[in-house]
Parts: C-alpha cells; sequence; structure tokens
C-alpha cells in the first residue's frame, strides 16, 4: 500500500509540474501586446470591478484590455452594437490605460 501511496504522488507530482511549464497554463495575458489602437468607436467604461467594452463601430472588432501592470486581457470579438466585460482594475491601483485591437487566441 504505501509503494501505491508513493507511486501516486509522483505521478501526480509529474502531472502538475507538466500542467505549470506547459503553454497553455501561461498566461496568454503576459504575450506580446497588440500592435495598435482599438478604433475610436469602441469606448470602455472602468470601474474597481469591470471594465465593459462597447463597440460602437458598424464592423466587428477583436479587442484587448490594457492595464497598468503591463498584463492586456484575453482577446475578445465583438459584433455591431455587442459589449464584453473584463476584469476591472481592483484595489491595487492597476488602471486600465486603454484598449488594443488583437487577433483571437494572439493575447
Amino acid at each position: 500500500m504505501p509503494h501505491l501511496l508513493a507511486q501516486a504522488a509522483a505521478t501526480a507530482a509529474a502531472t502538475l509540474t507538466a500542467l505549470l511549464t506547459s503553454p497553455v497554463a501561461s498566461h496568454a495575458a503576459d504575450a506580446a501586446p497588440p500592435g495598435t489602437s482599438a478604433p475610436d468607436c469602441v469606448h470602455h467604461y472602468a470601474d474597481r470591478r469591470y471594465t465593459t467594452v462597447v463597440n460602437d463601430c458598424d464592423t466587428t472588432v477583436s479587442v484587448t484590455v490594457e492595464y497598468a501592470d503591463g498584463r492586456w486581457a484575453p482577446c475578445r470579438t465583438l459584433a455591431p452594437r455587442d459589449m464584453a466585460t473584463f476584469a476591472g482594475y481592483g484595489f491595487g491601483g492597476n488602471d486600465v490605460l486603454g484598449l488594443g485591437s488583437c487577433l483571437p487566441g494572439t493575447v
């Protein structure tokens, strides 16, 4: 029985190590920032809990939110008149600096 527990613990440790070091487990928001700002017709409203992004454009856009700590939110695609909710700035002063254009799956 102790051998079985040791084997299970070793398997769990190996699995956890693989998950923590895999690209899937890394934060996509830590990737390189998008290249351009979001169009002027995309607006955001930030508070401590949420950042609401509204697409007032006539076309579909993909946007991300830039935070003061250098991170970017995951890319979201919004159809015309759609709205999406991202994380807010929290209690630590991690202000929302603006919006960027992105390609889905890259940020």
